[in-house]
């Protein structure tokens, strides 16, 4: 009897507690962060979740480390029932080379891409995505989900090309399509992107919070000090300015992707703010219209950066569509990989 009466009592513990105290543990985004060796680069990454819910990748942008998703972002993607998966890209945090890539010259080649040449780069957003997919394998995980955020939503994008059996939604925030006539970045914007060099850790960090003011939106006003402490918390888990300069050569590289995105049948969700001063509007209501039944999302006054304010509207746009797709598998038939695709 008494064995039952503490069972009861543990039951009814359970009920009171409710499912979100349960999700908590399940849902640490203080897990190790582990390795996982690839061909090229050994990459940093963090899985959060059980190992047997639906698994969700997140694809971070330009220079973003893992620790640029935001944690209670990641805890609520989580709390959806998903296996959360977050990682460095090569060239950034904690993500290290098996062999150093070539040098490159990024003012040569900015230049060359100004002037409408092509752009030489040591690798290209393809082999970044190849990084992803080669990670799951890694992990033993078939079938995914993918978020990808700005140049994260590019290699995204080249994911569900590549692997179209395996990438079960795709949500793609802040990005392009890379197309010929889009509006073109802020000016001030662009200098600020172009200061990837500093003599001293206090330079880059101004350098730094510079840049997240930039990328913020002008309906928020950022505290100094805040931007200054999450550039201190970048730099201080790493900090490789030559790395971010070979990410950005792998960005100009990079042709138009309209002739992919138009042979994409994976289901997506393209979200994107009005007020976004690197990659305006227009970039993804383009973006949306080249991929069949893709469902688009427009934030008022959203920029480029997670910002406080508009976490609550992004996780509004983005939790439902993941929620509804968690198990659907019925678009899987339909697809077949992007094939012939020269897009460097």
């Amino acid at each position: 009897m008494r064995v039952l009466y503490l069972s009861a009592v543990i039951f009814l513990a359970a009920l009171c507690i409710g499912p979100a105290s349960w999700a908590a543990p399940r849902c640490d985004v203080n897990v190790a962060t582990q390795q996982a060796d690839l061909a090229q680069v050994s990459l940093a990454y963090q899985s959060i979740g059980r190992a047997s819910d639906p698994a969700l990748l997140l694809v971070m942008g330009l220079g973003g480390q893992l620790i640029h998703w935001p944690d209670e972002v990641v805890v609520a993607l989580c709390e959806q029932g998903f296996r959360v998966i977050r990682y460095d890209n090569r060239d950034v945090g904690l993500s290290t080379w098996r062999q150093a890539p070539a040098s490159a010259n990024l003012t040569f080649e900015a230049l060359r891409y100004k002037l409408g040449l092509p752009v030489s780069a040591p690798y290209s957003l393809s082999d970044m995505a190849d990084d992803g997919l080669g990670l799951m394998d890694a992990l033993h995980v078939e079938q995914f989900h993918v978020l990808g955020a700005s140049m994260g939503g590019m290699i995204a994008q080249h994911m569900a090309a590549m692997a179209p059996q395996r990438v079960e939604s795709l949500t793609l925030i802040m990005s392009s399509s890379g197309a010929a006539g889009l509006p073109a970045p802020n000016a001030a914007l662009v200098q600020l992107l172009a200061r990837r060099s500093a003599p001293n850790r206090e330079v880059a960090l101004e350098q730094q919070a510079d840049l997240l003011a930039a990328l913020g939106s002008p309906q928020v006003t950022d505290d100094r000090q805040a931007l200054l402490q999450q550039a201190a918390q970048s730099y201080d888990r790493a900090f490789n300015p030559e790395g971010v300069k070979r990410q950005i050569m792998a960005i100009l590289a990079e042709p138009s992707r309209v002739t992919l995105l138009n042979q994409l049948r994976v289901p997506t969700l393209v979200v994107h703010g009005t007020a976004d001063p690197l990659l305006p509007v227009m970039h993804g209501i383009h973006l949306a219209a080249h991929i069949q039944g893709s469902q688009l999302k427009l934030i008022p006054g959203l920029a480029h950066r997670f910002q406080e304010a508009f976490k609550a509207p992004l996780l509004a746009a983005v939790l439902p569509y993941l929620q509804q797709h968690r198990e659907d598998t019925s678009h899987w038939a339909q697809i077949e990989p992007v094939r012939g695709m020269n897009l460097l």
